[in-house]
């Protein structure tokens, strides 16, 4: 399948999300003959990164460092070490590794964009990694019942039906590479990852989701396993999707990635017990929204539920490869 596309340029994809999902999947992704940019949420503000980004006036580095080592050719011991959470040690106590050098890389360069290319450079990372904007923002919820939570972290704890989240300061200035990277993309894939606290806030950038509206490449939308609790509590995969085209106003997708394997019954009671449950793919209706679906088993199980990154990454890489035949 791949054979078709090593005569020309390699396809430009830009990812965008957060999360352990999105890094997952990045894992599989860099395998393909792909250009590779990953636009990261910086609206986290929890533990390491919620630290980093009070005391030092950057923003949050986790999510990127997850991003960079998916993306970096290094050995897995390296990996290890990024990802290297110290458990003591006044100051250090719930600090990565990765995040302290992605820190200092900031300090030394004297920006954060600066900071994550040359690390990005050191970790030999296959593609770009840009944050969604070049400075940290602040991410509030309106519940139902008209409450506002006020940061990321606080938000799936609140445990209310979330009606809608917003950032501040509302008219955030996206990076200029950001948005030429989706300009010049060939396909578009947004998700997996949290659907209020690290997919919608890039979409809440502004420029960023007019800026996918407007573009002809062929767009994804990776939609989660499981639902998360305090935070998309009995979705499903259209309600995932209603989600996005309320807080944006326009239909995004061409494709819908879901799985659609059973999930072995003491690992669905597992995750009953935190709230969670397998996301119901309510096909009929997906289809009538307009999105061609793409079901498939891409779920494996070993102390967490994960998508299959190789299966994924395949099916992402056929859609990109038939969008791209099409347009020569």
């Amino acid at each position: 399948m791949e054979r078709g596309l090593k005569t020309i340029a390699k396809p430009r994809i830009v990812v965008i999300g957060g999360g352990t999902g999105l890094s997952v999947m990045l894992r599989g992704l860099k395998e393909k003959p792909l250009d590779i940019t990953a636009i990261v949420t910086v609206a986290d503000d929890g533990g390491s990164s919620g630290i980093l980004r009070n005391e030092l006036q950057i923003p949050p580095p986790g999510d990127i460092r997850n991003v960079l080592t998916a993306l970096a050719d290094v050995e897995p011991l390296l990996a290890d070490m990024l990802n290297y959470r110290f458990s003591s040690g006044t100051g250090l106590a719930g600090h990565s590794l990765g995040n302290l050098m992605l820190a200092a890389m900031t300090d030394i360069s004297g920006d954060f964009v600066t900071g994550i290319r040359e690390l990005s450079r050191v970790l030999a990372v296959r593609g770009r990694v840009l944050p969604a904007a070049g400075q940290a923002i602040v991410l509030k919820a309106e519940m139902l019942d008209g409450t506002i939570v006020t940061g990321e972290s606080m938000i799936p704890k609140a445990r209310n039906a979330i009606k809608r989240v917003f950032i501040e300061p509302h008219n955030v200035e996206p990076l200029d590479e950001a948005v030429e990277a989706l300009k010049e993309a060939d396909a578009i894939l947004i998700g997996p990852g949290s659907l209020y606290t690290s997919i919608i806030p890039n979409l809440l950038v502004p420029k960023l989701a007019q800026t996918i509206v407007e573009s002809n490449a062929v767009k994804m939308f990776v939609c989660n396993v499981m639902t998360q609790p305090g935070e998309t509590d009995g979705y499903s995969v259209s309600d995932h999707l209603a989600a996005v085209h309320a807080h944006v106003g326009h239909h995004l997708f061409d494709y819908v990635i879901v799985n659609n394997g059973e999930i072995p019954a003491q690992v669905q009671s597992k995750y009953a017990e935190k709230g969670a449950k397998a996301v119901h793919l309510d096909l009929e209706e997906v289809k009538r929204r307009g999105y061609e679906v793409i079901a498939d088993r891409l779920v494996l199980f070993r102390t967490y539920l994960r998508h299959d990154a190789a299966k994924l990454s395949n099916h992402i890489y056929q859609l990109v490869e038939s969008w791209m035949l099409r347009k020569r």
